[in-house]
C-alpha cells in the first residue's frame, strides 16, 4: 500500500482529488467506487470547482457506490443516495442514470444482494475505488468479522458503528441497523483503490493496518495485497506510524 501524507484535512481531499480526476480525464468513461461519509466530501468540493472551471468533464463516467442502509427511501435525508445527489452528482454533468447505489428498500437481502451483484458485473470492472475507513477498520459497511466477505452482502452493524453514525441522526435508536455493502472481494478487484483518512481518532487502526497483519478482524488489512492501493492521510491520522 502506498502512502501519501497530507497536511491537514485540505490537503488529504485536494490530492485525492487530484487522484480521482486524473482518472477521469485519462479515462474518460471510467467507472468510479464512490464513498459516502464524512471525509471524502472535501474531495467531491474540489472536484466540483474542477468542473465549474471546465476542467473535467463526468458525462461519460460511470459510478457505483459501495453501499446503503436497508431500509431508507431514496429521499430521507441520510440514506447515501440523497448523499451523493446532494454533495456531487446535482453539481456535476453526470448522466444520473450512470449512477448506482444498492437499493435499501429491497426487503430481501438475498434479492438485494444478487441485484447489486448484477450492477457491478455490468460494469466490466471498477477502475478506481474510493473508500473511507471506520475506526475498527471496515471499508464499505465490511464489518470485522471470521472472514473476507466476496460479494454484495447484507451486513450488521456493529456497535461502534452504529455510535460513530449516530452524529448524522436525531437520536441513536435511527440508525439503520443493516446495511447492503459491496464485498472485500469486489472491492479488491478494482484496478486501484483510493482510501483516504483523517483525523487523530483514526491513528489506532491505520497503525493495526499498516503495522499489522492482514486479518477479517481489520477488513481494510487486505488492502495490503492489493495490487495498487493508496492511502491519503493527513498528519493526525499518520501521527502513530
Amino acid at each position: 500500500m502506498k502512502i501519501i501524507a497530507a497536511k491537514d484535512y485540505n490537503d488529504m481531499s485536494r490530492k485525492a482529488a487530484n487522484i480521482i480526476s486524473a482518472q477521469v480525464i485519462l479515462k474518460p468513461d471510467s467507472v468510479l467506487g464512490l464513498a459516502t461519509g464524512s471525509t471524502p466530501i472535501g474531495a467531491y468540493k474540489q472536484l466540483i470547482e474542477w468542473y465549474e472551471k471546465g476542467d473535467l468533464d463526468f458525462s461519460q463516467v460511470r459510478t457505483v457506490n459501495p453501499d446503503e442502509y436497508k431500509g431508507l427511501t431514496r429521499d430521507n435525508d441520510q440514506s447515501y443516495y440523497y448523499f451523493m445527489r446532494q454533495n456531487l452528482f446535482n453539481h456535476i454533468n453526470i448522466d444520473l442514470a450512470n449512477t448506482n447505489i444498492p437499493d435499501g428498500m429491497i426487503e430481501d437481502p438475498q434479492e438485494a444482494c444478487k441485484a447489486y451483484d448484477e450492477v457491478i458485473k455490468s460494469l466490466g470492472g471498477i477502475d478506481l475505488q474510493l473508500l473511507g475507513l471506520g475506526n475498527n477498520g471496515h471499508i464499505g459497511f465490511n464489518e470485522p468479522d471470521e472472514i473476507f466477505t466476496q460479494g454484495t452482502n447484507c451486513a450488521v452493524l456493529t456497535e461502534s458503528t452504529i455510535q460513530a453514525n449516530s452524529r448524522f441522526f436525531a437520536t441513536i435508536d435511527e440508525v439503520p441497523k443493516l446495511a447492503y455493502t459491496m464485498g472485500i472481494g469486489q472491492i479488491m478487484s478494482a484496478e486501484r483503490v483510493l482510501v483516504v483518512a483523517s483525523g487523530r481518532a483514526k491513528a489506532p487502526i491505520i497503525k493495526e493496518i499498516v503495522e499489522g497483519p492482514v486479518t477479517p478482524r481489520v477488513p481494510a488489512s487486505i488492502l495490503k495485497f492489493h495490487k495498487n492501493a493508496i492511502l491519503v492521510a493527513d498528519e493526525e491520522a499518520l501521527s502513530l506510524l
